[in-house]
């Protein structure tokens, strides 16, 4: 086997294995809110996932790092809450969730995603 078919088998190999890692092997990051909880904006949203007990209001703090444009906006369909997010400043949301299931969000474009369960 020539020098450059091996390079290339071990960058597909390397590929393949990135992509399987992303799409089946990455946990997403899950925090239970107290009263309020902080979702830092960079690159995506961290945590990913934000645990909310039923009719219990709780306060999601959003703090922008990323100058990213696509990050720039927050929306929460089931909430009704399309937030403009301005860099390096807190933004509170405040919601009170009053069914029990999981409910999106997303940056403005919906390349980044998270999720709120209510329990």
């Amino acid at each position: 086997m020539s020098p450059d078919k091996i390079i290339v088998t071990i960058i597909g190999v390397a590929a393949i294995g990135a992509t399987y890692w992303f799409f089946l092997l990455k946990k997403d990051q899950v925090v239970a809110a107290g009263n309020s909880v902080e979702v830092k904006v960079e690159g995506g949203y961290s945590p990913t996932t934000i645990k909310i007990a039923k009719h219990k209001p709780t306060t999601l703090v959003f703090l922008r790092t990323d100058k990213n444009d696509c990050l720039e906006e927050v929306v929460i369909p089931e909430f009704k809450v399309r937030q403009y997010l301005p860099v390096n400043q807190k933004v509170s949301i405040a919601v009170t969730p009053t069914k029990a299931g999981e409910f999106p969000f997303s940056c403005g474009m919906g390349m980044y995603h998270g999720k709120i369960v209510v329990q």
